[in-house]
């Protein structure tokens, strides 16, 4: 039995005649109905009915087409899966950016046009979102990998993370605030912002729910006030006195000419951005040598011990 065989039976049945069907193939009739007769012949019944005008399956050839089709399209299967693997990748790709990204040292966007440039046929899609949200499309299937922030608890199950920013939370403020008054004062307690208007990133960010859960950890709620999905926007409220910006290290030094920037302490607050992804995928080969790219660009972060004596890192995990 060979493929061509089937194929040229699933190809009769599919144009209702050996005419139409050579026409298809692209080959002579003779051959076709020679083709299909050694089929016959090596099972031992006939499949088609070709007594009438036109032609039909048999009850035996009813029983056999589904299992034609089936091996067909396991050979074509095969035959992609093997042309993905020798470099004419092939499929589609999803990828989430939580919605601050750009502002960060992620080069995601040359990862993508690299990958795209190498690999031409593979679809990509970019989305950009909170965590919360990607983290919950991953589960979901509907994202192959994600950039996300960290609250700080425990990974979700079935997501694995590779860490690649870790750096602390600051509280930045302008010189004439009362926070920096003490002009070798270069971190502030959790507890000092309990009363304070805090500006911060919405809801369903990593840095918001690291902010949620360490005041939620101390008894109480934060008091934010204003609320932007970019640090810079953050910052800039500061300036102009509207409360205290909670921002990572990294965004708030950029500004550093106009606001005093203070380390949160008691607790250490940390901000983590990390790749996300389905611990059992993704299954396709193009997603997959799109992670591993990625996660070779995106080398995992070197987590500095914690400033605090006797604090302990807490685990990592997502949603910014």
């Amino acid at each position: 039995m060979e493929l061509r065989q089937l194929r040229y039976l699933v190809a009769v049945v599919e144009e209702g005649g050996f005419t139409r069907a050579a026409a298809r193939l692209h080959v002579a009739q003779p051959g076709v109905s020679a083709q299909i007769r050694q089929l016959e012949k090596e099972l031992g019944q006939p499949l088609l009915d070709r007594s009438g005008r036109s032609v039909r399956l048999t009850e035996a050839g009813e029983a056999v087409l589904p299992y034609a089709r089936a091996a067909l399209a396991a050979a074509d299967g095969m035959r992609h899966v093997v042309e993905e693997y020798t470099g004419l990748l092939r499929g589609r790709v999803t990828v989430g950016l939580f919605s601050a990204a750009a502002t960060h040292d992620l080069d995601v966007v040359s990862v993508l046009a690299d990958f795209h440039d190498d690999h031409p046929h593979v679809e990509i899609t970019l989305t950009e979102d909170v965590s919360g949200r990607m983290l919950t499309a991953l589960h979901r299937g509907e994202l192959d990998v994600a950039v996300v922030g960290l609250t700080g608890g425990e990974p979700p199950p079935g997501i694995s993370l590779q860490v690649v920013i870790d750096e602390p939370l600051v509280a930045a403020v302008p010189p004439d605030d009362p926070l920096a008054f003490r002009a070798d004062r270069t971190s502030v307690a959790l507890a000092a912002l309990r009363d304070r208007t805090l500006i911060s990133l919405p809801r369903g960010t990593g840095l918001r729910g690291v902010l949620d859960r360490a005041f939620a950890e101390a008894g109480a709620r934060p008091r934010v006030g204003f609320e932007a999905a970019a640090p810079h926007v953050l910052a800039q409220l500061a300036v102009r006195g509207l409360g205290v910006a909670v921002l990572p290290a990294s965004s708030a030094a950029e500004h550093a000419d106009r606001l005093r920037v203070l380390e949160i302490v008691r607790p250490r607050l940390r901000g983590r951005i990390a790749l996300a992804w389905r611990t059992d995928g993704p299954s396709a080969p193009a997603a997959r040598a799109f992670l591993g790219r990625l996660r070779k660009a995106l080398p995992e972060a070197v987590r500095q011990p914690p400033a605090d004596p006797g604090e302990t890192p807490g685990p990592a995990a997502p949603a910014h």
